[in-house]
């Protein structure tokens, strides 16, 4: 299950960097050498990346899982916070290339009051308060421990016992105090209220009543939707709104997540992967606060339900104005071939939006990867060489991870807009973004949580396709305030500074 992957620019010299989470000895769960480190990479700008993990001091600890980044504490420097098993880090970014540990004194330690230490999947940075401070989700998975659990076997042969097996964990919610500590919050929030088995975590307002909502998809196990009811509550509406179970009323192995229009109407849609036989859900939003199961109309059933998928993001990879969706695959058993006589290994997946919400599997064609099986995981998605192309960085089991640098040919304009916060968080997370062109209007919305373990680039991409500019640029910022800017060129990473009324920019 391990494998996180965070792509963020550390020393902001506007280039992305990569960060890996690694685990650890077993039954030890200690990093007790260098190769159970986790890593940073450096950009050095030319195609190649430099390890500056023991400069960096981001060696970590424990049994490490997933991995969430941005910027906490609004000093401009991007944080990271590290789950694992029994182990959460959150590092503060001193600005100087170096992170500290700051765990303790944070108080956002993972530590479930009345259970202990957990197993926690992934995170995910939010402001669910709206009052500009980015605060911290932490999903969890199951009451597991190693050295007590028992053995499971198919056939006679030894295999990881299924979720099934175990009871869920609570998650937790941490709100950001503003002066570097937080407090937990999930037994107020009515966070805490809501057990599941956590893998993948997404945000977006669905019902666009400005407040960020949340989906956590779960394994085996109903999802989450947490409405953000605006007083500092959340309600779970998965069931009512159509987002718990799959259009067969079942539940599924739900892994990696995305919460992101799809079909360009404004409203944010749900997608995530799950197993083999399980098809991967997409959750088309219907506007009136409920969803409706779209993966068979979207084309999505019969090349998902042959594979097993874990680390996914919706982007648009082609620049033509619709989103694209990409998911990193593999099974999960390791002698898979053997207990289930399926292979371990797979090749990822990518399927190109045809509009109209239909997409149709484009992955013998897309490169390499896609046609060359590995047991892949996590999956964070930026362009690492400011071309206007969405890359994509995937991590393996027990293997070098794979750089996936979009080498798309066509003549498609776009534009990546990196938002700075003044009085709102300095990511700029949670900031609804619409554009027009002369093609017609898109809209996507600021986050680094997306996929299974893993965060990926806070800047927000457009592809505009024959359109040279864009007419409009209109953003709503968590905190309420509204922001346009007109008249604005293709093909640039643009820097939008926080402010408010009407901007012309040449």
């Amino acid at each position: 299950m391990a494998g996180g992957v965070a792509v963020f620019d550390y020393d902001n010299d506007g280039l992305l960097d990569i960060f890996f989470t690694n685990g650890a000895e077993l039954p030890s769960l200690d990093k007790s050498n260098p190769t159970f480190s986790n890593r940073l990479f450096h950009n050095n700008g030319d195609g190649t990346f430099t390890d500056v993990t023991s400069k960096a001091g981001l060696a970590g600890i424990g049994y490490s899982m997933g991995v969430a980044a941005a910027d906490y504490d609004n000093d401009g420097f991007v944080d990271l916070y590290v789950t694992g098993v029994n182990h959460n880090q959150l590092f503060h970014n001193n600005g100087d290339g170096t992170f500290t540990d700051v765990t303790s004194k944070s108080g956002a330690t993972g530590v479930i009051p009345g259970i202990g230490k957990a197993w926690s999947v992934t995170a995910g940075w939010f402001d669910y308060n709206n009052d500009g401070l980015l605060d911290l989700l932490v999903v969890n998975y199951l009451n597991y421990d190693l050295k007590t659990a028992a053995s499971c076997s198919t056939h006679k042969i030894a295999t990881y016992c299924s979720p099934d097996d175990f009871q869920g964990l609570p998650n937790i919610l941490y709100r950001n105090n503003g002066n570097g500590t937080f407090t937990d919050v999930s037994d107020t929030s009515h966070i805490g209220l809501y057990v599941g088995k956590g893998m993948g975590v997404a945000f977006a307002d669905y019902d666009g009543d400005g407040f960020i909502d949340i989906f956590v998809s779960n394994d085996t196990f109903p999802n989450l939707l947490l409405h953000n009811n605006g007083d500092g509550t959340f309600t779970d509406e998965a069931t009512t709104a159509g987002t718990a179970y799959n259009e067969m009323g079942k539940t599924v192995a739900g892994m990696g997540t995305d919460f992101r229009d799809l079909d360009n109407d404004g409203r944010p849609d749900i997608f995530h992967t799950a197993m083999f036989g399980d098809t991967f859900p997409l959750y088309k939003n219907s506007g009136d606060g409920q969803f409706e199961d779209a993966t068979n109309a979207a084309g999505l059933t019969p090349p998902t339900a042959r594979i097993t998928g874990w680390g996914t993001g919706g982007y648009d990879f082609d620049n033509d104005g619709l989103k694209d969706l990409f998911t990193a695959n593999g099974a999960i058993l390791d002698n898979s071939m053997e207990v289930e006589h399926r292979p371990f290994a797979l090749p990822n997946s990518l399927f190109r939006n045809l509009g109209n919400l239909t997409f149709a599997d484009v992955s013998a064609t897309a490169g390499l990867s896609f046609v060359t099986p590995a047991p892949h995981r996590g999956a964070a998605f930026g362009d690492f060489n400011n071309d206007g192309k969405v890359d994509i960085a995937v991590t393996i089991l027990n293997g070098p991870p794979e750089l996936l640098m979009n080498r798309t040919e066509n003549h498609n304009h776009w534009i990546i807009l990196k938002l700075v916060g003044v009085k709102d968080n300095r990511d700029g997370l949670g900031t609804k973004v619409k554009i027009t062109t002369t093609l017609g209007s898109q809209y996507n919305e600021a986050t680094t949580a997306v996929g299974y373990n893993s965060s990926s680039d806070k800047r927000v991409h457009f592809g505009l396709g024959s359109a040279a500019s864009v007419d409009r640029i209109e953003l709503s910022w968590p905190t309420g305030l509204k922001q346009t800017l007109t008249n604005v060129k293709a093909d640039q990473v643009l820097t939008i500074t926080e402010s408010a009324g009407d901007h012309k920019v040449n």
